[in-house]
């Protein structure tokens, strides 16, 4: 009989039973790609599990995991977690210390597995300030705990009768994970998921994406503490995908030439430095190729799914792939058929040119609370459109609200937040998790993001501003990187820009202009500064007066995690940039 998938921890063993893959993860070390097939992955899975058991992990404890990159041993660890009845805390690597004190203590994390020796640094600076009882560390790393250790304790059979006799115990209602929120605000919310919240997604989200099941390759590497890549790595173990893990960001595009995966996903910001990187080569480009590149570009930002710009344009749109696109399929292995998107607004640009180049991007919608996909694009039977993120995928309930609150129903929905039943009463009401984003759905189903509730704001002549509307306007130009709009309680918009820092240094080149290429220079030039009006004053033409940003000012560094700008799942924290930038505040609204 077929095993049926109620609990996270029945992925293996169903991929076990339908596809027994030889390459089942695959992780890059010491220059080769290594690779365990299935059987070894639940194999060494049960030896955590029963590795676990022999320290005393009971059922509801909760066991903390590290990773700076994705990786083989993350998966075998979570597995082996689950299955002894205990959670899985996954943890963000790039936090504050402040910020794993607080995640460690608040869960009451008892065990904690680690990457690597910056993460142990981080770790050892704060143990002894939790209730942690030791560290394991997937390299190894002299002198401390390895987690081959509890891979070799577990080698001893013995025991395996009780960790069948703890999966047996696990409901598919029990609690799975808490995934502690990064938050633009305030201190991490731990987010309860059960085993049913994250299985029902997977489900509902398999019949949205196009595989070839048991042959496709995906390559991984946004952050699998983050509930959009953990759900996806479940969903690719459920069809049959072979999991290649990129060792780093910057080696995106040699690791997918390397495997040539036929699957990724990624956040928006990827997704225009990708498409950056390619303009900046268009650029480098003279004569009648680079007139090709650019009228295969133009054609690009045109295209409309579904044949709907009618047979000339898909007449040449077939020249453009063949002349211009087939090096952009190649640049990432040459096989990619298919990239999701998710976690912020995709540029609709981006979405139209990938698409006409043959790699469509899908973009989708969700929230850690939500397990997390609510909504996603298919680009089969005429569920792809532009502009929007799809549509409700099954057994999910979207009902927008009197003020155009997105709220949500259906077996995704979170279990709450860990010991905060104040904060879980506020976004559980009448069976709805509120979301805190508007929207809209249109006549055929699909639904399009227009703003989130708790960044609109008021001018001080009582009008309403939605800055994202706005962000999201004026991230479609090349020349701008990030972008955050001001203005509450103030008598007009303005913004803080970001300059697309690479970018503009390449412009200056290409015009040959007399301006110094450090990033103060560029944030201070006024040739760059009257170049970015033009994109401001195009942006201005689609909003009302009220909402126009009559003034902006140019920030000299680049907006990140390390620095406080952005959360780790590349979300502007709006009160800190607002407070790290108060000079430029106090400039726009002072002088």
């Amino acid at each position: 009989m077929a095993i049926e998938v109620t609990r996270l921890f029945d992925f293996p063993y169903y991929q076990l039973e339908t596809y027994n893959l030889e390459k089942a993860f695959i992780s890059k070390a010491s220059g080769n790609w290594q690779s365990i097939t299935t059987q070894q992955y639940i194999d060494q899975a049960n030896q955590i599990s029963r590795g676990l058991i022999n320290l005393g992990v009971k059922p509801n404890d909760k066991i903390a995991v590290i990773s700076s990159t994705n990786r083989t041993e993350w998966n075998i660890c979570d597995i082996g977690v689950l299955q002894t009845g205990a959670q899985n805390v996954p943890i963000y690597p790039t936090i504050s210390e402040d910020d794993y004190e607080y995640v460690l203590n608040h869960s009451e994390s008892i065990y904690c597995f680690v990457s690597d020796i910056e993460v142990l640094k981080k770790i050892n600076k704060i143990k002894s300030n939790t209730s942690l009882k030791a560290v394991f560390t997937f390299d190894d790393i002299k002198g401390e705990k390895s987690w081959n250790e509890i891979l070799e304790s577990g080698k001893d059979t013995s025991n395996q009768n009780v960790v069948e006799e703890r999966k047996n115990n696990v409901k598919t209602d029990d609690l799975a994970t808490l995934i502690y929120t990064s938050g633009t605000t305030g201190k991490p919310k731990g987010v309860m998921l059960s085993h049913r919240n994250i299985v029902s997604n997977v489900l509902s989200s398999e019949k949205r994406v196009p595989f070839d099941y048991g042959k496709s390759k995906g390559l991984s590497f946004l952050p699998i503490c983050h509930i959009f890549e953990r759900m996806i790595l479940y969903l690719y173990q459920y069809c049959g995908v072979s999991i290649y893990f990129a060792e780093s960001i910057e080696k995106l595009s040699e690791n997918a030439q390397e495997i040539k995966p036929t699957v990724m996903t990624a956040v928006p910001r990827l997704y225009e430095k990708i498409y950056d990187k390619i303009i900046l080569k268009g650029e480098a480009l003279t004569g009648i190729k680079k007139g090709l590149f650019f009228w295969a570009v133009n054609l690009g930002l045109k295209y409309e799914p579904n044949g709907a710009n009618g047979w000339w344009y898909e007449t040449q749109l077939k020249l453009a792939r063949k002349l211009i696109f087939s090096k952009w399929q190649a640049a990432l292995g040459g096989e990619l058929k298919l990239m999701v998107s998710g976690s912020a607004a995709l540029q609709p640009r981006l979405t139209r040119v990938f698409a006409a180049a043959g790699m469509p991007i899908m973009e989708g919608y969700g929230l850690t609370e939500t397990s997390p996909v609510i909504s996603v694009n298919d680009q089969r039977n005429k569920g792809f459109k532009v502009g929007t993120v799809g549509k409700i995928i099954d057994k999910v309930e979207v009902k927008i609200a009197e003020n155009g609150e997105i709220l949500v129903k259906g077996p995704n929905v979170m279990l709450g937040y860990y010991k905060d039943s104040e904060r879980t009463e506020s976004v559980l009401k009448g069976g709805y998790f509120y979301t805190g984003d508007k929207g809209e759905l249109d006549s055929e189903g699909f639904l399009k993001i227009t703003g989130r509730t708790k960044e609109m704001f008021k001018t001080s002549g009582g009008k309403y501003v939605v800055p994202p509307l706005l962000e999201g306007e004026l991230k479609q130009s090349l020349f701008i990187e990030q972008v955050m709009v001001i203005g509450e309680g103030e008598k007009m918009p303005a913004a803080f820009i970001q300059p697309n820092f690479d970018f503009i240094k390449e412009w200056i080149k290409h015009k040959n202009l007399n301006i110094g290429t450090s990033n103060k220079e560029i944030a201070n030039s006024q040739i760059v500064i009257d170049r970015i009006q033009k994109e401001v004053d195009k942006c201005n033409l689609n909003f009302g007066k009220w909402e126009q940003i009559k003034r902006f000012e140019l920030t000299p560094d680049v907006w990140s995690i390390e620095d406080g700008h952005l959360t780790p799942t590349m979300k502007m924290k709006r009160a800190i940039i607002k407070e790290i930038y108060k000079e430029l505040f106090d400039k726009i609204y002072k002088s």
